[in-house]
């Protein structure tokens, strides 16, 4: 009997009576993509429908009941970053998940909307509120000049500050004099070691002179010590002053600075109060009213704690300015008197009353191992 021919299960085709095909290759593709599908995505929730090979339409990936199964209408959701409908969106196939009863859509990226403040909007109403509080404090300054516009002063503090000021320039030009007779005063005593040293060379080489030469030697030596004394003594009075000056008067007039600022928006806030209060009220002027008397009571509250500050600084101002000023006004007498009346003793005693540490001048810099 002849052996028949080995076919290929692939290429048969089953056929009904009725000349159609079998739906088992249906079932049996079906039954390999569930396997396929991940977990929770069961074959009875899920329905393929294609279309033919020659048709231009893509293939649609429905979440449903399979038809002629018992499972519940109950739809699972699919998530797209999911491996298999990753594969499905690679073959041209649409996902749709249902939304609960409402329309489905069915292709395009799903966005993720969410409700944030956009910065570019806060930064506008910053700009906004700055220009118009930078508009109302120029016209308060422009109509004061103009003797149009009316300010707020408190005469007392007022004067205080007035005076603060003119002492400061006073301080400025007294610390300058001060700065200035210390290069002088170093100048000289360099001027009184080189003849000192003069001296005393000729005192050597001039044995006719000799006493003559070493005494003025010994002399030029001995101002140029007590020089370095009274140049120690300047400049820690010149040290003191210029942070009396530079630092505490400077701070002090900082904290004025602000009260002034806070004293003009105070009147540009009061006067356009007063403006709108001179006008008609009605539904569209209340609102303004209201919003501006806010913003006028804001700046009276910043006006009067500026004021107060610029008072406590101004008192404990006045009282370090007496306490340091009496001291260093005591110590450069004392320098310059003993100084000039050559009492070396008396000019040493000054500098130790004050704590005075004076370089030795032919001492080196200390050595980086002594500064660790």
């Amino acid at each position: 009997m002849a052996q028949e021919s080995p076919k290929n299960s692939a290429a048969e085709i089953p056929v009904t009576s009725n000349g159609q095909l079998e739906d088992s290759h249906e079932h049996s593709y079906n039954r390999d993509l569930k396997h396929s599908l991940p977990v929770g995505l069961g074959l009875s929730e899920t329905k393929i429908t294609s279309h033919g090979f020659d048709s231009t339409k893509e293939g649609v990936v429905e979440a449903g009941p399979f038809p002629g199964s018992s499972a519940s209408p109950k739809s699972s959701v699919i998530s797209p970053s999911s491996a298999a409908a990753s594969r499905l969106a690679g073959q041209g196939c649409d996902l749709i998940i249902p939304t609960g009863g409402k329309a489905q859509q069915k292709s395009g990226p799903v966005v993720l909307a969410e409700e944030v403040k956009n910065p570019a909007m806060e930064k506008l109403e910053l700009v906004r509120k700055w220009s118009l509080n930078t508009y109302k404090c120029t016209r308060q300054i422009i109509s004061e000049k103009l003797g149009r516009g009316s300010r707020t002063v408190d005469l007392e503090l007022e004067a205080q500050i007035d005076i603060l000021r003119d002492n400061k320039k006073k301080y400025e030009n007294i610390l300058k004099l001060a700065q200035t007779l210390s290069t002088q005063l170093f100048q000289m005593m360099h001027t009184q070691r080189q003849l000192g040293d003069a001296f005393a060379d000729l005192s050597l080489k001039s044995l006719e002179l000799h006493e003559e030469f070493g005494y003025n030697a010994d002399t030029q030596k001995f101002l140029a010590k007590n020089g370095e004394t009274l140049l120690g003594a300047i400049n820690f009075f010149i040290a003191s002053v210029n942070t009396l000056v530079n630092k505490t008067i400077e701070d002090t007039l900082l904290t004025v600075k602000q009260y002034e600022s806070a004293r003009i928006e105070y009147d540009a806030y009061r006067t356009d109060l007063e403006e709108l209060n001179l006008g008609p009220r009605d539904a569209n002027t209340l609102p303004k009213i209201e919003q501006s008397q806010q913003l006028f009571q804001m700046h009276k509250e910043k006006y009067d704690k500026m004021r107060n500050d610029v008072s406590i600084k101004l008192k404990f101002l006045e009282e370090n300015k007496v306490k340091v000023l009496h001291n260093q006004l005591v110590l450069f007498h004392n320098a310059i008197a003993a100084y000039f009346a050559g009492n070396q003793k008396q000019l040493e005693q000054t500098l130790k009353q004050f704590h005075i540490k004076l370089k030795n001048p032919g001492a080196d810099a200390p050595s980086w191992l002594e500064e660790q």
